[in-house]
């Protein structure tokens, strides 16, 4: 039985054929080191020529402000134990990912009506409603003197909802705030323009809507933060060789030992390939699919055999989708999903404690599924018909 990849939030598969053979190439062909030795002609122009593409991808200000990660967990990390400093403030999302809230809850801790400290670096939660989406009217109340910062992902990988960055970004703007998004979700499937949007720090993973090699992802920054972020991992860098100081140019300073030229040169190819295809004809056909998916689980949810967690609609939304049931254990259902019907989804709390708080699924977690630019319609009935077949009948 062929399977049905439906676990596209947790990464993109399969990639396109060019991306497998940009690494291959690069790896049997190229495989020299950057600003190492005399032959990295080729690897210099690769790393260069994929910068200057995500700058233009993100509409970011200068390609020489693009840094290059492990990931966007790496990239989150740098940007909160960098920029943060003793007495900050700042303001999350209720639907955060741990990629943020564990970097803050390391270094910080939740300013609560109890718990002040004039000392600490502080955050406090922006809520949302039950589908997920920000409340833009509790954020003035939030802000206090020392806030720094606003920090947020721009969709939820539990039940897909998009946030309203334009209308985050110039509050931002106006009350003189960092700007700070994780794109881990959005990348590659919705536009995003730093310089519209007012995004001062764009954190963002190849391996997921870039459709790149997992192990490869950024940071783009603006001008005007990077002297206030401090570097997270220091060491060679090809460049000042003979100072033991770290560079305080960029990329330099943020980019400290090998990178992942692989990984790069298969990022390259994915977004040379993403140009090609257009990135609105692949979200309209992945939410497509999620609209065929939402109509089947209404008729399911009617049923009483599910319910739909978060937007029941494809308004401000991603092809991600969960569901809760009280029919039998989720995990259960997940196991036999791809045991018996070879459909791969996700189950649990999918790194995001707090926005399953949000969404009322907490401790239990959901059900996953998530659509990518291969998937079909057939893949998506089938999908529909193994839920309705195992929560009717519990095959």
């Amino acid at each position: 039985m062929q399977q049905i990849y439906l676990d596209n939030a947790s990464t993109t598969f399969p990639k396109p054929q060019v991306v497998a053979d940009a690494v291959y190439q690069y790896i049997t062909h190229a495989g020299t080191n950057i600003s190492r030795g005399t032959c990295a002609t080729s690897s210099e122009s690769l790393v260069y020529t994929t910068r200057e593409l995500l700058c233009d991808f993100f509409g970011a200000e200068d390609s020489k402000n693009v840094i290059f990660t492990k990931n966007v967990t790496e990239s989150l990390n740098i940007i909160i134990k960098g920029l943060l400093r003793s007495g900050d403030h700042v303001l999350v999302s209720a639907m955060e990912h741990n990629a943020v809230m564990r970097p803050l809850q390391q270094i910080g801790t939740e300013l609560t009506a109890d718990n002040a400290p004039t000392d600490a670096i502080t955050f406090s939660r922006i809520p949302c409603d039950a589908e997920g989406t920000l409340r833009l009217d509790a954020l003035p109340q939030l802000i206090r003197p020392n806030t720094k910062a606003v920090i947020m992902t721009h969709a939820s990988n539990v039940c897909g909802t998009v946030q309203p960055l334009a209308e985050v970004g110039s509050f931002c703007q106006e009350h003189g705030l960092r700007f700070i998004v994780d794109s881990a979700q959005s990348a590659g499937i919705l536009p995003l323009n730093m310089q519209e949007l007012h995004i001062d720090a764009l954190a963002f993973t190849g391996h997921k809507g870039l459709l790149a090699p997992q192990g490869i992802g950024g940071l783009l920054l603006r001008e005007d933060i990077i002297d206030e972020i401090s570097p997270l991992i220091v060491g060679g860098t090809g460049s000042l060789s003979h100072t033991e100081r770290t560079p305080r140019f960029l990329p330099d300073k943020f980019e400290a030992g090998t990178l992942n030229l692989p990984g790069i040169a298969g990022l390259q190819a994915a977004l040379i390939w993403l140009k090609q295809q257009d990135i609105d004809k692949i979200r309209t056909h992945e939410l497509t699919l999620t609209q065929q998916f939402l109509d089947g689980l209404r008729q399911l949810e009617a049923q009483g055999l599910l319910r739909i967690v978060g937007k029941k609609n494809c308004n401000e939304r991603l092809g991600v989708v969960s569901i809760a049931t009280d029919k039998m254990d989720i995990a259960e259902l997940a196991f036999i999903l791809a045991d018996k019907y070879a459909i791969a989804t996700r189950v649990g709390l999918h790194c995001a404690p707090h926005a399953h708080k949000t969404l009322g699924t907490y401790p239990t977690g959901t059900l996953r599924f998530s659509f990518g630019w291969h998937n079909t319609d057939t893949e998506v009935s089938a999908a529909l018909h193994a839920l309705s077949e195992v929560l009717s009948h519990g095959l």
